[in-house]
């Protein structure tokens, strides 16, 4: 069995957001968006990061390609620094490392047709005359479901469907043959079927490119029938870590086994299968403590209400951040 290469490593990544005082001098409190937060993504796998809105997602997107700066911590990219890049290693970090946005409409520019959208990184990096880029960007078309490709050549994002929308990003973010693909939440817009069919897709990328792909979802379901493994992320911290299935079957966190119970079941009793989020909430201690304390049913008074949790490695090779273990 092959050592796993790794490709992507986030350690002890922090994020905070500053809030200024309001007008009527009332000042407002910062919000920590990532706490210490590590991870890491190997070569040709497609991680799974979990979390309800707000839980710090797209955050750690944003900050692996750069949008916005991390306030402390590392983030390397084969081994390279990624924050502070400048110049032209930042520009070939930018080749490697792509983005599909969860919304195609406002990813695209309405005033590109199909051709310029998808062309556009290939102007920017200078790659091949006009003729090779036709022929480049039809055939990522065609990869990515548009066919015939030369029939969407001339169309402009409004007179496809979001399905088809969402298959231009990706087609866009294709287009330079990139090493890593961060989706984020690429099928919260779109209805099962489509999803299925972006799900489907987007692990025939990862089979025949080799692409490595971080793929950011509230959907546990989604996660476990398309990634390798899944990282659970609570208030900007991960909580647990394993393979998809190990993950969502046999859950560890009280929080991974809330996300779990807050998936619909249809046709079962409305029976909690865990049971683990309080009805009302604890109030918040002073000092330092489970970020999760507040909402769980089994938390434990004067451990979990008074240090925070580290993340650790079981026997079993999985991670899970919980004094309960």
């Amino acid at each position: 069995m092959k050592t796993p290469v790794s490709m992507l490593t986030m350690s002890d990544v922090t994020k905070v957001y500053r809030v200024k005082d309001s007008l009527l001098g009332g000042a407002g409190r910062d919000v920590v968006a990532l706490d210490r937060f590590s991870m890491t993504i190997n070569a040709g796998e497609i991680y799974g990061l979990v979390g309800e809105s707000g839980s710090g997602k797209t955050t750690v997107s944003r900050l692996i390609v750069g949008l916005e700066p991390a306030d402390g911590g590392d983030i390397r990219f084969d081994g390279t620094k990624v924050m502070g890049l400048k110049g032209r290693r930042r520009k070939n970090f930018t080749k490697q490392v792509q983005v599909i946005f969860q919304d195609p409409y406002q990813s695209l520019n309405t005033h590109f047709s199909i051709f310029e959208t998808v062309c556009e990184p290939l102007v920017i990096h200078g790659i091949g005359d006009r003729q090779f880029r036709r022929a480049r960007v039809c055939e990522i078309l065609d990869t990515t479901g548009l066919t015939p490709p030369e029939t969407y050549l001339n169309r402009y994002p409004h007179q496809l469907s979001g399905g088809q929308r969402q298959r231009v990003a990706i087609a866009r973010a294709m287009v330079l043959e990139p090493r890593f693909l961060i989706a984020d939440e690429p099928t919260s817009m779109l209805d099962a079927l489509i999803s299925f069919q972006i799900f489907r897709l987007l692990n025939h990328l990862r089979e025949s490119f080799g692409v490595a792909i971080l793929f950011i979802t509230h959907s546990l379901a989604a996660a476990r029938n398309l990634c390798d493994r899944v990282g659970v992320l609570y208030r900007g911290q991960l909580v647990e870590q394993g393979t998809a299935e190990e993950t969502i079957m046999n859950p560890l966190h009280p929080y991974t086994k809330a996300l779990l119970d807050a998936h619909p079941r249809f046709g079962s009793s409305r029976q909690k299968a865990y049971g683990v989020l309080r009805e009302t909430e604890r109030p918040i201690p002073d000092v330092d403590h489970c970020p999760f304390y507040p909402r769980c049913n089994p938390a434990m008074d004067n451990i979990c209400n008074e240090s925070t949790p580290t993340l650790k490695y079981l026997d079993s090779g999985r991670k899970v951040s919980c004094f309960l273990f």
